[in-house]
């Protein structure tokens, strides 16, 4: 059986598009159940590409997580969002494995873990371990699978990664591999007139319907469509394996024209610097505007992602002659299952070539971008677009309880990579209350915000409506379980509340008689938590909570109880 299996993998390995080999059968699988997924690596998901697979679990937590290979635990991290509890192993075949929303830990890792939080007083941890500290074989239990953190459901989040890059890797490529015999289902296809003008939510599109089952799809309407001039396309697909109802996506993408390949896609490996970059791959606008992924197959200038192994001209065809062209597009899971879409194109001499003349501000998306109103100044570094932008800027009345007028900069269907840099003058000065001014986002949040030389700085992600707002009201504290005298003798932990009204909740402290206590946190409810272990003498005790938030408002509850 094990003979057999290599031979398939190897033959489907020769039909892959993979810029280099992976080893096939140093791991194992990281749990003891039959392999079934909810998530695929490089999935499309809202901002950002899946950077694992998500091996079910039944629906249940609980289940004994394994090293897939011998190793060291090179890092462990906990956080509110995210992977929740997550423990990473350096292999020393150059790999790194990662295993995410943990319901706990071995007694190893969790003792290394408390020291960590007991020495920085805080419930998130994130640390690196030496190779000797706990190394471990393979097969060793290392966890036990959960539902901590962002997670959807009970399942284990697991990741390959160069240990040198640390990019993030089909897991499937390392013989991970799904029973599948169901190939990617296609739902759409979209022309887009591009025609010299940046690619935006005024890009004129077309979008058809497809039939067809059995991995063979054909145009619901007309098989032959008349276009002219420079156009991209784009697909929309999705995949199934025989052991999950789930939808993931699909390994890869390849458009032909007349035999030719055009454009390629392949969800092999990235860098977390690019995750934000699907917004570049996909239909952005379409995708704010109706929350369908359409995968565009031209890449626009400004996107840099490894999951484009090749194209002619970006992708971009220019159908400026009289002939009849044949497209087809293959799409492709990783068991080797493939999709087809055939049609035709007849092209056009085009009548005339567009001029792209900019209505507002033209912003370059490979250079520096500079903006200044009246008190508003705007710097996008170069990078941070994808295409040039046609900036457009309004100012909007002040309303009652801001400190400024509303400034509406461009829209929200045009993505940001990463960040840009935002001043915004109140209307008069902020005096003592300098120091709680923010800039508020209506789209996207603010990091930073600081008041200086006259003006409220932040970092913003996205375009918006941005304004200045103060926040002086401090988080409020709500016990669950305590009260001032309460008798906690049954109870098995002590659980409050905490919640605030503007920049949000940075950070909380627990402690009984004085010293710290750690108060764990649960993403899902958002009630942090001690729970009581035989080190609490019997008699009376003092209970105080501290939660701060990120304009440095805080609020304390005190309790005594009986214990």
């Amino acid at each position: 059986m094990i003979s057999i299996f290599s031979v398939c993998r190897a033959g489907l390995a020769q039909n892959r598009i993979q810029s280099k080999t992976y080893p096939q059968t140093d791991f194992i699988y990281p749990m003891e159940l039959a392999p079934s997924t909810a998530g695929a690596f490089a999935e499309l998901r809202p901002n950002h590409f899946h950077a694992g697979l998500d091996f079910r679990s039944n629906q249940r937590t609980g289940y004994p997580v394994h090293a897939v290979m011998y190793g060291y635990v090179s890092r462990v991290k906990v956080q509110l969002g995210g992977f929740g509890n997550a423990v990473y192993l350096t292999h020393p075949d150059g790999y790194t494995t990662v295993y995410g929303h943990l319901e706990r830990f071995s007694p190893e890792i969790l003792k290394a873990l408390r020291y960590q939080q007991t020495k920085t007083e805080s419930f998130d941890a994130d640390f690196k371990l030496q190779p000797f500290q706990i190394p471990v074989y393979k097969g060793q239990v290392i966890a036990w699978s959960g539902n901590t953190g962002a997670s959807g459901g009970p399942h284990l989040h697991f990741e390959v990664r160069d240990s040198a890059t640390e990019e993030t890797i089909n897991p499937q490529l390392f013989g991970f591999l799904i029973p599948d015999r169901i190939p990617p289902a296609l739902q759409g296809m979209c022309v887009y007139h591009l025609n010299g003008a940046p690619f935006s939510e005024k890009t004129l599109r077309q979008i058809h319907s497809l039939t067809g089952t059995g991995g063979n799809y054909r145009l619901a309407g007309p098989q032959t469509l008349e276009l002219s001039g420079s156009i991209g396309f784009g697909i929309m697909a999705n995949d199934m394996n025989s052991s999950s109802a789930s939808r993931n996506g699909v390994y890869s993408v390849e458009l032909k024209m007349d035999g030719n390949t055009i454009f390629t896609y392949a969800a092999e490996r990235f860098a977390f610097d690019q995750t934000h970059a699907i917004n570049a791959l996909i239909d952005y606008p379409q995708q704010v505007l109706t929350h369908r992924f359409i995968q565009k197959s031209f890449i626009l200038p400004g996107s840099r992602i490894s999951l484009y192994p090749q194209s002619v001209n970006r992708g971009v065809i220019e159908f400026r002659d009289t002939a009849l062209h044949e497209m087809e597009y293959l799409v492709k899971d990783l068991a080797g299952n493939v999709s087809t879409l055939k049609f035709n194109v007849r092209s056009s001499i085009p009548k005339d070539r567009p001029v792209f003349k900019p209505a507002g501000y033209l912003m370059h998306y490979n250079q520096v971008n500079e903006f200044t109103a009246d008190k508003l100044k705007l710097t996008i570094p170069a990078g941070n677009l994808y295409d040039d932008v046609d900036f457009m800027y309004t100012t909007l009345p002040r309303r009652a309880g801001l400190q400024s007028a509303i400034y509406r900069l461009h829209n929200k269907l045009t993505p940001i990579h990463d960040g840009f840099s935002i001043w915004i003058k109140p209307e008069e000065d902020l005096g003592v209350y300098g120091d709680k001014a923010m800039i508020v986002a209506s789209n996207g949040g603010t990091d930073g915000n600081v008041y200086e030389d006259g003006y409220v700085k932040a970092t913003a992600h996205a375009f918006g409506d941005f304004f200045i707002k103060l926040d002086t009201v401090a988080p409020v504290i709500t016990p669950v379980n305590i009260h001032n005298g309460a008798n906690l003798h049954a109870a098995r932990n002590i659980a409050v509340r905490m919640s605030d009204n503007l920049s949000g909740i940075k950070t909380w402290k627990g402690s009984i008689d004085g010293k710290w206590v750690l108060m764990e946190w649960s993403y899902r409810n958002r009630v942090p938590r001690y729970t009581f272990d035989d080190t609490l003498t019997p008699g009376r005790h003092t209970f105080e909570f501290t939660a701060t938030d990120f304009k440095n408002n805080t609020a304390t509850f005190t309790a005594e109880f009986y214990r």
